[in-house]
């Protein structure tokens, strides 16, 4: 994982050497091994590296012929790549492949890649600049338009601290924030910056983009007639080709594991895979009545003889640095979650460089609760996902936010198609928004803060061929979700107890909330972005109730969104406890 950034300008233009310079300052978290730069005519490109694969002679821009390619994130299959295509490569680097394979295929050069990638390539022969995005948007990349063309980076607050775009917020994005915790689309909630869309990539020449291209994350059509054993054999020699693959580091790694299904399937394959015990972090609360997934961690690692470290999460700790966490989450995503994604990053930089997770299983194999109810029509209490926002019916804000929705109907609309069960429909919609908007926005940004890359083995285009098209009944069976990987857990890891009931992760931010309503509440109410928005006297009464579930959501919404706006709209530097931050 890196940063990138640069300058796609009217031919004629000279790219400023400051803007590029504070570009890159604004992204050194990103990269703290090292930086490169270069400037060609009306292009130019800055990198910063967290060296993972190939620490000596991996150091970018990376050159070949008449380009210059970087890049941020891995290219899993390079390897593969320079055999399979008799490359010529002058490093050992795992993104010097995607620089050879563009110059001799143009914008189809994507079509071979398997990884999490950001991708920036300046070719001077034919005077332009090509930006690519991996499929399911694991990497982010961002553009604004500035005088005389484009400028891009990876992460939307470059943008804004080298002074190219002024922090202006979009209330359509605002409203979705508030109410779904995510924003849809290409449209950030800046005016004036946009996101490349996963698997999207683009041309840009003379200072505008000519040709768009989209390489999709998941399989057309509907499910296949696959029979139990054959999706299993398909699902084991999936994960075991993809977690090879995501193991590929020249640098220690492990594993973040809590007490569910998708993280013991990767720890299951990891010990298969390892000769050394795997380093498995776990994440646990102060607070009584929060779900604990400690017994069912500690019982997954022995029996896979991880060494396991537990890192617990109190009150006091989210008090103290909740204003630095939310200020890492530049394009925002009010997801609780990731209070404990920060603090399991920060004791995994002791330990590891890269640590592997289970994001994407839920998507993938059908997982989640919602999609068994959007999988029934209206008339057997059948419903949409998210059709109901945080703050319907709590009286709380001024004004109902009424388009909240428009950006995910949209997206309803668009993958409903192609003969997909509605089963698949609702799994395709939360790839196309959820999981790149909220779940690997998390994950990049907390790990990143920290110098640490995080690696997701079930986003991978072998593992959606092997698993998006099996039939509903191998996803969803007797009421529980992920059947087939339950079934491959129970046989290859039992003390995984995959049948039990799915808990689901969560994390007690209403009873920390409710536990401080009395000082808390007014200091967010008095906030200007949030007075603007609120009911005199709401606020604070909402945050005495914080302790009910839709309250505590509610709440939690607000106060990640006072923070979030003290840090990147009004340019308050992130220190000191959420008290004296907000006071």
């Amino acid at each position: 994982m890196c940063g990138l950034a640069g300058l796609a300008l009217r031919a004629g233009a000279t790219p400023d050497a400051a803007v590029l310079e504070r570009l890159a300052r604004a992204l050194a978290h990103r990269g703290p091994d090292g930086a490169g730069h270069h400037v060609a005519g009306a292009g130019a490109l800055a990198h910063t590296r967290l060296s993972i694969i190939d620490l000596a002679t991996g150091d970018q821009p990376l050159f070949a012929g008449g380009a210059a390619l970087v890049a941020n994130g891995e290219v899993y299959n390079y390897r593969e790549l320079r055999a399979e295509h008799a490359l010529a490569c002058a490093t050992g680097s795992d993104c010097e492949p995607p620089l050879h394979l563009y110059r001799r295929d143009g914008l189809p050069f994507v079509d071979a890649l398997r990884g999490m990638y950001a991708i920036a390539i300046q070719d001077r022969a034919q005077r332009r600049t090509v930006l690519a995005r991996d499929p399911f948007g694991i990497k982010p990349l961002y553009l604004c338009e500035v005088e005389g063309g484009l400028a891009f980076a990876s992460e939307a607050q470059a943008l804004v601290a080298a002074g190219l775009v002024a922090p202006r917020i979009r209330p359509e994005a605002r409203d979705e924030l508030l109410q779904m915790q995510f924003t849809t689309g290409a449209e950030t909630i800046f005016q004036g910056i946009r996101r490349l869309l996963p698997g999207e990539s683009l041309v840009i020449a003379d200072g505008k983009v000519t040709e768009r291209r989209r390489r999709p994350a998941l399989p057309a059509g509907g499910p296949e007639p696959v029979g139990e054993e054959e999706a299993i054999r398909r699902l084991d020699a999936a994960l075991e080709e993809s977690v090879g693959l995501h193991q590929r580091a020249d640098v220690p790694y492990g594993l973040f594991l809590s007490g569910g299904t998708d993280s013991a399937a990767v720890l299951a394959m990891m010990a298969r895979l390892n000769e050394a015990p795997v380093t498995a972090f776990t994440a646990h609360f102060d607070v009584k009545a929060a779900a604990d997934e400690r017994e069912a961690a500690r019982r997954v690692a022995r029996a896979a003889g991880a060494r396991h470290l537990e890192v617990e999460v109190t009150e006091r700790m989210v008090l103290d640095h909740l204003p630095a966490i939310v200020s890492c989450m530049d394009d925002p995503a009010a997801d609780y979650a990731i209070i404990p994604t920060w603090f399991l990053a920060r004791r995994a930089r002791e330990e590891v460089k890269v640590v592997l997770s289970g994001e994407g299983g839920d998507e993938l194999l059908g997982g989640y609760g919602r999609y068994r109810a959007a999988m029934r029509p209206w008339w057997l209490w059948g419903r949409a996902m998210r059709a109901r926002g945080a703050f319907d019916r709590l009286d709380v804000l001024r004004e109902e936010p009424r388009s909240w929705r428009d950006g995910i109907a949209a997206a309803e609309t668009e993958v409903a198609q192609g003969g997909r069960t509605r089963l698949q429909a609702a799994q395709a919609l939360d790839v196309a928004d959820w999981l790149p908007n909220d779940l690997l926005l998390k994950l990049d940004r907390c790990l990143m803060a920290h110098g640490v890359e995080g690696r997701t083995p079930f986003l991978d285009p072998g593992m959606a061929a092997a698993c998006f098209r099996l039939p509903d009944a191998l996803k969803v069976r007797r009421g529980a979700g992920k059947w087939v990987l339950r079934e491959w857990l129970r046989r290859t890891l039992p003390a995984s107890d995959p049948f039990r009931p799915k808990q689901g992760f969560t994390v007690p931010v209403g009873a920390w909330i409710a536990a401080h309503a009395e000082r808390l509440g007014p200091l967010v109410a008095r906030q200007e972005s949030v007075r603007a928005l609120c009911r005199p006297g709401k606020v604070e009464a909402l945050f005495k109730a914080a302790a009910g579930k839709r309250e505590g959501a509610a709440a939690w919404h607000l106060l990640f969104w006072a923070l979030w706006h003290r840090r990147h709209v009004e340019g308050a530097r992130a220190e000191g406890d959420v008290f004296s931050y907000l006071g």
